[in-house]
């Protein structure tokens, strides 16, 4: 579904955009140096109403992460409304609003999601997306606190780095933990709607297989990562079907390109209307 929104408003003119309605959205900030977020954060929860199914906040500090979220909209949150009104200023950050497709409208179901592997690193996952099929996320259903198919992918990428580190006896490098989110995202892109924040404590993941679901914008050190434009800085698409890995706001991994594109099929939209249906 597409809808005509809008995206700014200067004087008497308003700027409006046609984009896609049925999924969530996600915000990601990595900067070497912190930065005001306020207006951005309001433009981007503004959005609550198209997306009423929960919103949810990570703030990292080192390997320490500050989670907020609710099952509620945010734009009927009073405590996102006090949240917003305070100076918000940071490096890392992770932000998502929730259209329910998998996983009932619950705490646990709610983004972002975040798991520690076996050498106490943080990780924190949010997703946009769908995921259809994939065999190798079926096993972890059972393991995850809540129902949706997002928190799945964060169970078997803790997963697949626990048994890496288990072999190799020893924490993986950041370069053999691009390696292994690479390999996954090869596994699981195929017939899935794939667009992902994650952040390991180093290194911000980013990953979109939707095309102009996913734009990313450079303010000063920071890239700042969004499912749409939030103001009228230049935004760009990011590249879809490659991994990509950023420190400190500088891009310093890219993986390999795939194949993989979602497109919407009426087969896929009658699958997830059946599944909301029975949410």
């Amino acid at each position: 579904m597409r809808k005509k929104i809008k995206i700014a408003q200067n004087g008497h003119n308003t700027i409006y955009e046609e984009r896609r309605t049925s999924m969530c959205e996600l915000f990601g900030v990595d900067s070497a140096k912190k930065i005001p977020l306020n207006e951005l954060l309001r433009e981007f929860f503004s959005d609550g109403t198209e997306h009423p199914h929960g919103w949810g906040m990570a703030f990292f500090y080192g390997n320490a992460v500050s989670l907020e979220k609710q099952p509620q909209s945010a734009v009927t949150s009073n405590y996102l409304k006090q949240r917003l009104r305070a100076k918000i200023e940071t490096d890392k950050m992770i932000a998502h609003i929730r259209l329910a497709t998998r996983g009932t409208m619950d705490y646990e179901n709610t983004h972002p999601f975040v798991m520690r592997d076996n050498y106490d690193r943080t990780w924190t996952l949010a997703h946009n997306g769908t995921i259809f099929e994939s065999e190798v996320l079926e096993p972890f259903v059972a393991a995850e606190d809540g129902d949706t198919d997002s928190e799945r992918i964060l169970c078997y990428i803790i997963d697949q780095v626990n048994a890496a580190q288990d072999e190799k006896g020893a924490a993986l490098t950041k370069e053999e933990r691009f390696a292994l989110l690479n390999r996954i995202i090869l596994e699981i892109a195929p017939e899935n709607k794939l667009n992902l924040l994650i952040f390991d404590g180093e290194i911000m993941y980013v990953h979109t297989n939707y095309k102009d679901s996913l734009y990313r914008c450079r303010k000063d050190t920071a890239i700042v990562m969004a499912t749409r434009p939030l103001d009228r800085d230049k935004w760009k698409n990011i590249p879809i079907n490659q991994l990509l890995a950023y420190e400190d706001g500088k891009l310093i991994y890219t993986g390999t390109k795939h194949e993989y594109e979602f497109v919407d099929s009426e087969e896929k939209m009658h699958m997830l209307f059946l599944d909301f249906a029975n949410l």
